[in-house]
C-alpha cells in the first residue's frame, strides 16, 4: 500500500487521469487530494463530476477555489431569496437568468470595478452554465459537497506527523495564525506564511496552493516540486503545486505527485 498527495488540478482533468494512469493506483493505495479542483482550466465540470463520486480510498480536501465556489452559490441563493425570483432548480435556463441577476446585482451594489473581484471571478459557473446546461440544483449539490470537505488531514508516516493541507498549517492551540482572521484562512490562504508561522513540530506538512513556477514567490522552484527544512521545528514543508493549468504558457509547469511512504515525486 501507498499514500500518495496530488494538489492544484485546476480543471486539468486529462492530466488527473494521466497522472492517476502514471502512479497505477490501485484500491489498497491511498489518495489524497488537496483542494482546487476547479478554476483556470477548462475541464472544471468533469473534475467536480469525479470529486462527487470518488472511491473510497480517495481523500478530497478543500481547497480556497472551492470555498468560493461554495460561497457565489450562496450569494445566487441569497439574491433569489431576496427578489423572490422562484428559480426553478431543474431549469438551465432560470439558472442562466439567475445567473445574469447576480451579475446585475453586483454591478449596481459594488464600487465600479469590484463585480469582477467578488463573483464568479474566473467564469467557471458561467462556463458551466453555457456549455453544460448546468441547472441551480446542480450548484447546490456541489456546494454541499465542498461544505464536508475537510480543510486538512493527519496520518503517520513512518514514525514521523504529517499533516497535508490546501495552503499551510498553524500548529498551535485554536487561535489564528499571523496576519489570518481564522486558522480556516491559514489552511487556504496561507503562502510564505505557511513556513514562517506554520508547521509541524517533528513532522511534515504538504501543501499547494502557491505555483512553483512563479519567480516571485517563496516557493519557487522551476515547475518542480518544492522542499524546504526549517532544523528548529524539525519539519519538512514540500508544495507540490507545480502550475500545471499554466502549461500552454509556460512549458515547465506540470501535475505534481508526491508518494509519502518514500518521498518519491511523479510529474505528468
Amino acid at each position: 500500500m501507498s499514500i500518495y498527495v496530488m494538489s492544484d488540478i485546476h480543471g486539468c482533468y486529462d492530466a488527473f487521469l494521466s497522472m492517476l494512469a502514471k502512479i497505477c493506483l490501485s484500491d489498497t493505495d491511498e489518495l489524497i487530494l488537496a483542494g482546487d479542483y476547479i478554476d483556470r482550466g477548462t475541464q472544471s465540470y468533469e473534475m467536480l463530476q469525479w470529486i462527487g463520486r470518488f472511491p473510497p480510498n480517495v481523500c478530497v480536501l478543500r481547497g480556497n477555489h472551492e470555498e468560493e465556489f461554495a460561497a457565489y452559490v450562496d450569494l445566487m441563493l441569497m439574491l433569489d431569496r431576496r427578489e423572490g425570483l422562484d428559480t426553478d432548480y431543474s431549469s438551465p435556463e432560470d439558472l442562466a437568468a439567475l445567473y445574469h441577476s447576480v451579475r446585475y446585482w453586483i454591478g449596481h451594489n459594488m464600487p465600479t470595478g469590484r463585480c469582477l473581484d467578488v463573483f464568479d471571478v474566473y467564469g467557471t459557473i458561467e462556463s458551466l452554465s453555457q456549455q453544460k446546461e448546468i441547472t441551480l440544483g446542480d450548484l447546490c449539490g456541489w456546494a454541499e459537497m465542498i461544505r464536508k470537505m475537510p480543510y486538512f488531514k493527519e496520518l503517520d508516516v513512518g514514525g514521523r506527523r504529517c499533516v497535508i493541507v490546501h495552503a499551510g498549517y498553524p500548529e498551535g492551540n485554536g487561535k489564528a495564525a499571523e496576519g489570518f482572521e481564522s486558522r480556516e484562512q491559514f489552511y487556504l490562504y496561507a503562502r510564505e506564511e505557511s513556513i514562517r508561522s506554520g508547521g509541524v513540530k517533528n513532522g511534515m506538512v504538504i501543501a499547494g496552493h502557491t505555483p512553483t513556477i512563479l519567480k516571485e514567490e517563496f516557493a519557487y522552484h522551476e515547475g518542480k516540486v518544492f522542499r524546504f527544512y526549517d532544523v528548529k521545528k524539525d519539519c519538512v514543508f514540500y508544495n507540490i503545486d507545480c502550475g500545471c493549468v499554466f502549461r500552454n504558457i509556460r512549458p515547465e509547469a506540470r501535475l505534481a505527485c508526491l508518494r509519502l511512504e518514500d518521498e518519491k515525486i511523479f510529474y505528468v
